[in-house]
């Protein structure tokens, strides 16, 4: 087997909320395996500065900072991709929030902007991905889920909900887009070392608890998805779709 069948090169990828975290780390994983990359994100300094470092690596990288909840925002950063003349080969649905809260403390408002952020949004930048990738007759799209779509505990409701209803997302984006040579896959990280897990990681009781559940018995590191990453991104996966898989350190695999 050829290891071309995983190069990106002269492929371009767009991943949402890669200024830093797991965003951050794919995007340069996708970019080591050949692509070019846009990088996306609201703070506008750190997103040049995780610009800046990737090219100071070497990577062609482009910025494109928009709210990917905002759907008028969207539309505009892919109408100035195609000013540019830069085609989106692959789409990595990254960006995503967290509020921890019972559901009986849980403000309406962050209800929505949760779900807007970790579901809706894969909607609005997946569909226009989509458009463009239809008449070409190929594009990858993956979208990064987690384990709470699959196991829920206490305090994680509108996370659970956006994350479930993306495994089905990918489900449905197959059914309709996988006619036109579009692949749609989902990622599940299981608990990893970000910076939106710094609070759980200095908690002994839930760092006990992640790796008393974690047949590995530790966190993942967010360069322990760039494999699976690369592998959706690339023709080693090309008759894959409509998938969920799990990098979790065999978390869904046990009770």
């Amino acid at each position: 087997m050829s290891v071309e069948l995983f190069s990106l090169k002269g492929r371009t990828a767009l991943v949402t909320g890669s200024s830093r975290g797991l965003g951050l780390a794919m995007a340069r994983g996708l970019a080591e395996a050949g692509a070019a990359v846009v990088l996306n994100g609201v703070d506008a300094g750190r997103l040049g500065a995780a610009a800046e470092a990737l090219r100071a690596e070497g990577h062609a990288v482009r910025e494109a900072g928009f709210d990917v909840a905002d759907e008028t925002a969207v539309a505009a950063a892919f109408a100035s991709l195609d000013a540019a003349g830069v085609e989106i080969d692959v789409l990595v649905n990254n960006a995503g929030i967290q509020v921890r809260r019972p559901l009986v403390e849980m403000a309406s408002e962050d209800w929505r902007r949760i779900l807007e952020t970790n579901l809706t949004s894969a909607f609005l930048v997946g569909r226009e991905a989509a458009k463009r990738m239809i008449p070409r007759g190929r594009g990858k799209i993956v979208n990064i889920g987690s384990v709470i779509g699959e196991l829920v505990r206490p305090t994680t409701g509108p996370y659970a909900a956006a994350k479930g209803g993306l495994k089905q997302l990918t489900r449905v984006m197959t059914a309709e887009w996988a006619q036109h040579g579009i692949q749609v896959n989902a990622v599940g990280p299981g608990y990893m070392l970000t910076d939106m897990n710094e609070a759980l990681l200095a908690d002994a009781t839930f760092d006990a608890w992640v790796t008393g559940h974690t047949p590995a018995r530790r966190w993942g590191r967010a360069d322990e998805l760039v494999g699976t990453a690369v592998y959706l991104a690339s023709a080693a996966s090309d008759y894959v779709s409509g998938q969920m898989i799990y990098v979790d350190g065999g978390m869904t695999s046990v009770l």
